[in-house]
C-alpha cells in the first residue's frame, strides 16, 4: 500500500521578471501611461462609462489610422485575430484572393485565406525586395480576384512594401484590399482612405507600444457591404423575426465581424464579454500617440533607425535588404560569420540586458532583426544596444573600431536638434 501524501502543488514565487530592453522585431517595452490604464479596475461591459469608452476607442483609432470609416474597432486578441477576422468573414469558399509574398507573413496570409476555402493565387518575389506597383496591377488584371491581401511592414524581410498605389488598382479591377499593417501603425503611415485601403488590422505589441492581447481594425463601407452579406445571427441572441443574409455563414463565431459590428454599435448586441484592461491599454496607446503627434512619432521612428543603422555600418556590419524600402523600424543586420549568432544574442540578454531578433525561413541564422519601436524608440536605447553588441561581437572574436558606432549614431541624432532623449 502506497502510504505517500499527495502532492499539493506548487504555487511558485511572485512575479519578477528581470529588466529587459525590448529591441526586438515585437513586443516592445510599453509606454508607462499605458501600463497605469492596465491596472485600472474593471467595468461591466454594458455600463454606460464603459460603452463611452468604447466610443471613444473607435474615435481615437479613426485618427490613427488616418479614415473616417465607422467600423474602426477592436478584435480582442492578439494583431493575427484581427488578421483572421477580416479575412474570414470577407472570404467564402471558392472566392479567388491575390497573395503578393515577400516574406514570411505573406505566406500566413496564403495559409489563413486558403483555410477559409479560398482560390489562392500567389505572386511572390524576392525576400528583401517588395513588389512594384506595375507588377501588382499585372497580377490583379490577370487573376481578377475577389481579395487582394498584403502585408504592410514585413518584419521578417524588414520591408515595407508601398501601398500609395494599390487601393487605386485594386478599385480599377473591382477588388477589395485587405492590409496587414501589424509592425507599422503608429510608427509609419497608414493612410486607410488616402491609400483607398478597404481592410485593414494591426496589434498594439509594435510601433503602439503596447501589450499584445487586442487589434485594432478598421473597414471601409465597401468591405461593410460585403461581410454584411453574410450575417448570421446566433439563436441565443436573435431576436424574433430576424432573417439572416443569403450569403454563407462565416466560418468563425467569435471572429464574425458583422456580429463584432453589431456588438460596436448603439444595438451592444451581446457577443462576447469584452476584454476590458485590453480595451483600457489599446484607449492609452492611441492617446500617447496621438499626443506626440502621428508626423512626429513617423520622424522619431526614421531618426532613431537611421541612427542604429548608421551605427551598425560603423561597427562594419552589413544592412540587409533593399535600402530604398527598409521599415523605419526595424533593421536587417548580416550576421558576421564569424561569430555564433545565438551565443551573440544570448549574451546580449543575460550580460545587459537587451533582447534582439533572429528571423524565420530562409534568414534563419542570415540576419538580425533590431526593433526600434514605440517606446524604445530613443536616443538612449541605441546607444545601449549599440555599446552592448560591439562589446559582445569583441568579445566572440569580431573586432570595430571602438566607439565607432555610438559615434556614428550620435552624429546622426546631432542634425536633430529636438531628438528625443
Amino acid at each position: 500500500m502506497n502510504n505517500e501524501k499527495p502532492s499539493t502543488g506548487e504555487i511558485f514565487e511572485d512575479l519578477d521578471p528581470a529588466p529587459r530592453l525590448l529591441m526586438g522585431p515585437g513586443p516592445v517595452d510599453v509606454y508607462p501611461r499605458v501600463l497605469r490604464a492596465l491596472s485600472t479596475p474593471m467595468l461591466g461591459q454594458f455600463d454606460p462609462q464603459f460603452t463611452t469608452y468604447m466610443n471613444q476607442v473607435m474615435a481615437l483609432y479613426r485618427q490613427v489610422y488616418r479614415t473616417q470609416n465607422h467600423w474602426t474597432f477592436l478584435v480582442n486578441g492578439t494583431a493575427r485575430a484581427g488578421i483572421e477576422a477580416c479575412m474570414v468573414s470577407l472570404i467564402s469558399p471558392g472566392d479567388r484572393v491575390l497573395v503578393p509574398i515577400f516574406g514570411r507573413f505573406g505566406h500566413l496570409l496564403h495559409e489563413i485565406a486558403a483555410r477559409c476555402g479560398a482560390e489562392v493565387v500567389t505572386l511572390e518575389t524576392t525576400w528583401g525586395r517588395v513588389f512594384e506597383a506595375d507588377e501588382l496591377r499585372d497580377a490583379i488584371r490577370q487573376h481578377r480576384p475577389k481579395l487582394v491581401v498584403m502585408v504592410h511592414g514585413d518584419t521578417s524581410t524588414t520591408m515595407a512594401q508601398p501601398l500609395d498605389e494599390v487601393g487605386a488598382i485594386c478599385r480599377e479591377y473591382d477588388a477589395l484590399l485587405y492590409v496587414d499593417a501589424t509592425a507599422t501603425l503608429g510608427g509609419m503611415p497608414v493612410e486607410v482612405d488616402a491609400w483607398y485601403l478597404d481592410l485593414v488590422s494591426a496589434g498594439l505589441q509594435k510601433c503602439m507600444s503596447g501589450p499584445p492581447g487586442s487589434s485594432p481594425i478598421t473597414l471601409n463601407q465597401r468591405a461593410a457591404q460585403v461581410v454584411e452579406r453574410r450575417r448570421h445571427i446566433e439563436a441565443g441572441i436573435r431576436a424574433d423575426g430576424t432573417v439572416d443574409a443569403a450569403g454563407a455563414r462565416i466560418q468563425s463565431n467569435y471572429l464574425d465581424l458583422p456580429m463584432l459590428m453589431d456588438y460596436w454599435s448603439p444595438r451592444r448586441l451581446n457577443h462576447h464579454t469584452e476584454a476590458t484592461s485590453m480595451l483600457y491599454a489599446a484607449r492609452e496607446c492611441a492617446r500617447v500617440v496621438l499626443g506626440e503627434g502621428l508626423e512626429q512619432g513617423f520622424a522619431r521612428h526614421r531618426t532613431a533607425s537611421g541612427a542604429l543603422r548608421a551605427g551598425l555600418e560603423a561597427m562594419k556590419l552589413r544592412l540587409y535588404g533593399d535600402p530604398v524600402h527598409r521599415m523605419t523600424n526595424v533593421t536587417g543586420v548580416y550576421i558576421p560569420a564569424s561569430v555564433e549568432a545565438d551565443k551573440v544574442r544570448g549574451e546580449l540578454l543575460t550580460d545587459f540586458g537587451i533582447e534582439i531578433g533572429t528571423s524565420f525561413g530562409q534568414l534563419h541564422g542570415k540576419i538580425w532583426r533590431i526593433g526600434t519601436m514605440g517606446y524604445v524608440c530613443r536616443k538612449a536605447n541605441i546607444l545601449r544596444c549599440l555599446t552592448a553588441l560591439e562589446a559582445v561581437l569583441r568579445r566572440n572574436g569580431f573586432a570595430s573600431d571602438a566607439g565607432a558606432a555610438v559615434d556614428a549614431a550620435c552624429a546622426v541624432y546631432d542634425v536633430y536638434d529636438d531628438a528625443p532623449a
